[in-house]
């Protein structure tokens, strides 16, 4: 199976890991310092956040303020919408803000987070039946 590690900015590495282990997250601590956290969301995807000054080494390209462009939504799809709700309000309530309202398709659900640092997550339910067999199969309700 492949592993996938995201890699995103942070201005502020503390609130950060902070942000992401009060939505459910947990820290490697083998792979975090001073400049750089492993955030863990499952056994096979990981974030890296790394402070700005040290994601600019890897790149001679300029670094984005994502508070301004948004380059790459990362979404995580859940068992239900109630699932998506809950850890929304968690981010919430972590410091994170919600860009736009929810989106309801009836096949499936989405809502938008803003990290404190501006990273762009989604989170969404979508039912089994369009999962399996795309939204045009699905009923409308």
């Amino acid at each position: 199976m492949t592993k996938v590690f995201v890699n995103l900015p942070t201005s502020d590495l503390e609130r950060s890991k902070a942000f992401y282990t009060a939505i459910g997250c947990d820290i490697n601590p083998l792979f975090t310092d001073e400049n750089a956290a492993c955030v863990v969301w499952s056994d096979d995807i990981y974030f890296m956040i790394l402070k700005t000054e040290f994601f600019a080494t890897f790149t001679d390209k300029p670094i984005a303020d994502p508070n301004q462009v948004v380059q790459v939504s990362v979404s995580f799809a859940q068992d239900s919408r109630e699932d998506v709700d809950a850890i929304v309000e968690k981010a919430l309530a972590a410091g994170g803000t919600e860009p736009k309202p929810a989106q309801d398709y009836g096949f499936m659900y989405s809502r938008d987070i803003d990290d404190p640092d501006g990273n762009s997550l989604g989170f969404l339910y979508m039912t089994p039946e369009a999962a399996e067999n795309g939204p045009e199969h699905v009923e409308a309700h």
